[in-house]
């Protein structure tokens, strides 16, 4: 049975399926299911309309046997299909149900933005302690201890409005120190030219860059 018609069951699959690993799948689970229920194969002479080796069929029984068994093997195929298809599909929905992962980044960009953030936070650090000593003081307790400017300026003893100018001060000190540290340690590496200070302050110093420092 397999040697008749497993040729003609495997073309059949593949072009339904477009795959020949689907359609070799399909064969074997074709000839599986019929195996187990060759016991509801109709007998060769029951066969509607033929009997068997007869002058009338014009073959021999091996001929009319095969003629029988081949709608009853491709619908076995059909259902396989069938089942296949349905089964496809149901993983394809689960998969598309999954949560996204992002891919992860080249091993060599991420080792080269930790550098840099390296970098940064060094260059931060040399440029916090170059800042005048109330600026500092100020820059300590809005940005490390996120005290408001009612309460930093409680705590110094000083009007509110110092508190503002100060901080604002110090924040653009900071930047201008640290982008020049960070163009003076790009030169040392031989990475590049010194980098210029940025006018309009796209990079500011806030609560969490500066907490970084201290870790």
């Amino acid at each position: 049975m397999f040697r008749a018609h497993a040729t003609a069951v495997y073309a059949y699959a593949a072009r339904l399926t477009g795959d020949r690993s689907a359609a070799e799948d399909a064969v074997s689970l074709t000839f599986l299911e019929a195996w187990r229920l060759r016991q509801k194969l109709l007998p060769d002479s029951e066969w509607p309309g033929r009997t068997p080796g007869s002058p009338e069929d014009g073959g021999s029984a091996q001929e009319s046997d095969d003629d029988g068994l081949r709608p009853w093997i491709f619908g076995i195929a059909t259902n396989v299909l069938r089942n296949m298809q349905r089964t496809a599909r149901r993983h394809s929905a689960a998969l598309a149900r999954l949560p996204r992962q992002d891919a992860e980044d080249d091993f060599s960009e991420v080792l080269v933005a930790r550098i840099e953030d390296a970098e940064r936070l060094a260059a931060a650090r040399t440029a916090l302690g170059r800042l005048r000593k109330r600026e500092r003081e100020v820059f300590a307790l809005c940005v490390w201890s996120e005290l408001s400017y009612a309460e930093a300026a409680a705590a110094l003893d000083v009007p509110v409005s110092t508190v503002r100018s100060r901080l604002a001060r110090a924040r653009q000190r900071l930047r201008r120190l640290a982008e020049s540290e960070l163009g003076r340690r790009s030169v040392i590496r031989g990475r590049g030219k010194p980098r210029p200070s940025s006018p309009t302050g796209q990079e500011k110093v806030g609560r969490t860059d500066a907490a970084r420092l201290t870790q």
